[in-house]
């Protein structure tokens, strides 16, 4: 651009782009995360606490009083095993019997402590923003947890009693380990080792046929084992944040494998893997490419009937906007919906909000605009780091210090299958549905035009998980303040992949349920909480009981691809995109 002055100014549209490389690469750096959200929530939390010379004396006292009582335990606990620490709880990690010897325990009691005080001194403080005070205390908490002396080996009796015994072969062999893990990931050939559990091998093997297939989805039906089945055929729409097989794992945890004994006819989507050239695919595709299509497919195979429809997670959301389209526009195909660890309303959406605000989506936006996606990694540390103690350093001392060899289970092989995000689809995700919460405020669009879940009138299924750290229980929860229809509400224990893989018999399960008629008052969660009678075991049997009332007649298996072949088989089941 040229000036009367003679000047050449740069075009605006060169000046973004700049920005926008500039940005990227310090994303790159970074790895997604802002640190310019970091400092700001520190500074608003120093101006504020050197403001506030009340809350700093009170700081100050309570430091005293909890160093002037963790000496006196760290005396009376040397003669009196039963002396209570002025700890508030101890980190389940320092909580079994070698924990409970000198000094061991005085360590543990320190480090509860040493957290406590930090609690007081993130928190409250008068004039902080509530999302500042969150971040700030979250990042104090995870180098704490960092520096717990579970994790150092000179103040873990765990560790100095395993080296003793094998005299340091443990650690010679957790080196070993470490380097073959550094040269793993530096080879990028994924998270663990796996010659236990395969895919097609002894997972996802519950039979059946891949009966429709588009540029995002796979459509999987699965061969009935009864003589008659329900009229209404179920479909479950899992995540795309992670592979569909976690609802169809070893036999004994196989939710699909339950169902179709159950006399259910089952359908699943198999998500594509999506990569760089699948960038713009929007939110809106995967409602209209993944769940309107697969709804159109089963409908094909199965005419006539109404379905049954699972969501989980974020396969949840997506369910719930589709089928308020549905409801808005008058299609009424489903018979029923069953939310598994969903939301809704993301206005309480738990300890994942830590990483969403405007300049951390920022960042990440740049992050994915690079490469056209968001990659697994990034997904899974983002969620180990809501639970670092347990998810990252555990194992971490486990293998390395310990010198154990990672056994893994069908969960954790598959835990370890990760994802990719599109870029287009994932930013709309987290700006629309956690930074703007527009589903819950009926401002979220399909089509053109907004969408509300109090236009469903179909029975509905929700499940929430109690140590749920990605779809807390409580926002779960709030679909009863969503939605006018018939509601019931089943929370188990358990997180939320765990507690939701909870095969038939399962002794350490227990879980609680409640049916909200249209017309109920509206009941605190708390509350609710304290009403329910808690029963025993797995609540697949439980929503099984509920899947029959939802069914209209037995009728004889419908063929794989339905009469006339309305979908033609294309191959068997788990299909191509599973190997993404």
């Amino acid at each position: 651009m040229n000036t009367s002055l003679g000047l050449h100014l740069v075009e605006d549209a060169d000046l973004k782009k700049m920005d926008r490389e500039f940005r990227t690469a310090f994303a790159q750096i970074s790895k997604g995360m802002s640190p310019v959200e970091l400092v700001l929530a520190t500074l608003d939390w120093i101006f504020h606490l050197a403001i506030s010379p009340g809350k700093r004396l009170q700081l100050a006292q309570s430091f005293i009083v909890k160093v002037r009582n963790l000496g006196i335990y760290s005396v009376s606990s040397l003669f009196k095993k039963d002396a209570e620490g002025p700890a508030s709880k101890i980190e389940r990690r320092m909580s079994g019997e070698s924990w409970q010897k000198w000094p061991f325990k005085v360590f543990a009691q320190s480090h509860q402590v040493t957290k406590d005080w930090w609690l007081e001194a993130s928190m409250g403080v008068e004039g902080v923003r509530s999302e500042n005070e969150i971040l700030v205390h979250a990042v104090i908490e995870h180098i704490l947890d960092m520096l717990s002396p579970a994790n150092l080996p000179l103040t873990n009796p765990d560790v100095l009693k395993t080296t003793v015994k094998q005299r340091g072969k443990n650690l010679a062999r957790g080196l070993k380990y470490f380097v073959k893990d550094q040269i793993r990931d530096a080879a990028k050939n994924g998270l663990a080792e796996n010659d236990v559990y395969k895919v097609g091998e002894n997972l996802a093997i519950t039979p059946g046929k891949v009966v429709f297939q588009n540029e995002l989805i796979e459509l999987i039906q699965y061969t009935p084992v009864t003589e008659e089945v329900g009229a209404e055929p179920v479909l479950i729409c899992p995540a795309w944040i992670m592979k569909y097989y976690i609802l169809d794992l070893s036999q004994k945890n196989s939710m699909v494998k339950f169902l179709v004994e159950q006399g259910k006819t089952v359908f699943i989507i198999s998500w594509k893997n999506p990569d760089a050239d699948d960038k713009n695919l929007s939110f809106e595709d995967y409602v209209q490419l993944g769940a309107m299509e697969a709804i159109d497919a089963v409908s094909a195979i199965c005419p006539k009937q109404k379905i049954n429809t699972v969501g989980y997670c974020i396969g949840g959301t997506l369910l719930s906007v589709a089928a308020a389209a549905m409801a808005r526009d008058g299609d009424d195909r489903l018979k029923s919906i069953t939310l598994l660890a969903a939301q809704a309303d993301f206005s309480e959406a738990g300890e994942i909000t830590r990483f969403i605000s405007p300049s951390q989506l920022s960042f990440l936006e740049k992050l994915m605009w690079k490469r056209g996606y968001l990659g697994s990694e990034n997904m899974g540390g983002a969620f180990s780091a809501l639970k670092a103690s347990d998810l990252i350093y555990a194992g971490m001392v486990d293998r390395y210090f310990l010198g154990n060899e990672a056994s893994l289970s069908d969960l954790m092989s598959w835990n370890a299958d990760g994802t990719r995000m599109p870029y287009r689809m994932h930013t709309e995700y987290l700006t629309e549905m956690y930074l703007n919460n527009s589903f819950a405020q009926n401002k979220f669009k399909v089509g053109g035009n907004a969408v509300s879940m109090a236009d469903i009138d179909v029975p509905m299924f929700v499940v929430g998980t109690e140590t749920d750290h990605v779809a807390p229980w409580l926002s779960v929860f709030k679909l009863h303040g969503l939605t006018r229809c018939q509601l019931t509400f089943l929370l188990t224990s358990g997180g939320h992949n765990a507690g939701i893989v909870s095969g038939r018999e399962h002794p350490r399960r227990r879980y609680r349920v409640h049916t909200r008629n249209p017309g109920d008052h509206y009941t605190a969660p708390e509350e609710w909480f304290d009403e329910m009678e808690v029963n025993q075991g797995s609540w697949w049997p439980e929503w099984d009981k509920w899947l029959d009332t939802q069914t209209t007649k037995k009728i004889a298996p419908p063929p794989i691809g339905g009469a006339k072949k309305a979908k033609k088989a294309l191959r068997d089941a788990p299909g191509e995109y599973v190997f993404g």
